[in-house]
């Protein structure tokens, strides 16, 4: 199986649950953050890329692998890597992208066993159960 694509996981721990980092995109619903392996990149370096370009986050470091799904989706195969931000991101926050024509991302933490809404846009509706299944 050979991946294509990368996803960094962020994750930290409240009093309450393990929460899940996660925007709301404002034409697909809500995501992870996720992005192409570029050539010659390794899925590691790519999901921390993906990480900086999508939410800001520049500083983070790659912990472990979380390992690979395939998606059914445009023959799609996610490398899923847990990542730690070298500080705390705040409870919410929203970051212009670079690219796909500047959207605003609406960054929050969402309960790692939470229940997905019809907000969730499917494939990560399915992204999410791999990501609980294997952390």
């Amino acid at each position: 199986m050979l991946v294509n694509k990368a996803c960094p996981v962020v994750l930290r721990e409240t009093a309450v649950a393990k929460e899940l980092l996660v925007f709301e995109h404002p034409l697909a619903g809500i995501q992870l953050v996720k992005g192409t392996i570029e050539p010659g990149e390794l899925p590691e370096r790519a999901a921390l890329r993906e990480l900086c370009e999508e939410s800001g986050i520049a500083l983070a470091s790659s912990v472990r692998t979380l390992g690979a799904w395939s998606s059914g989706h445009r023959d799609q195969v996610w490398s899923f890597w847990v990542c730690q931000p070298h500080t705390p991101p705040p409870e919410n926050w929203v970051h212009r992208t670079a690219d796909d024509g500047g959207h605003l991302f609406r960054f929050f933490w969402h309960p790692l066993f939470g229940e997905v809404s019809e907000l969730w846009h499917p494939l990560y509706q399915r992204a999410i159960r791999f990501i609980q299944n294997a952390v």
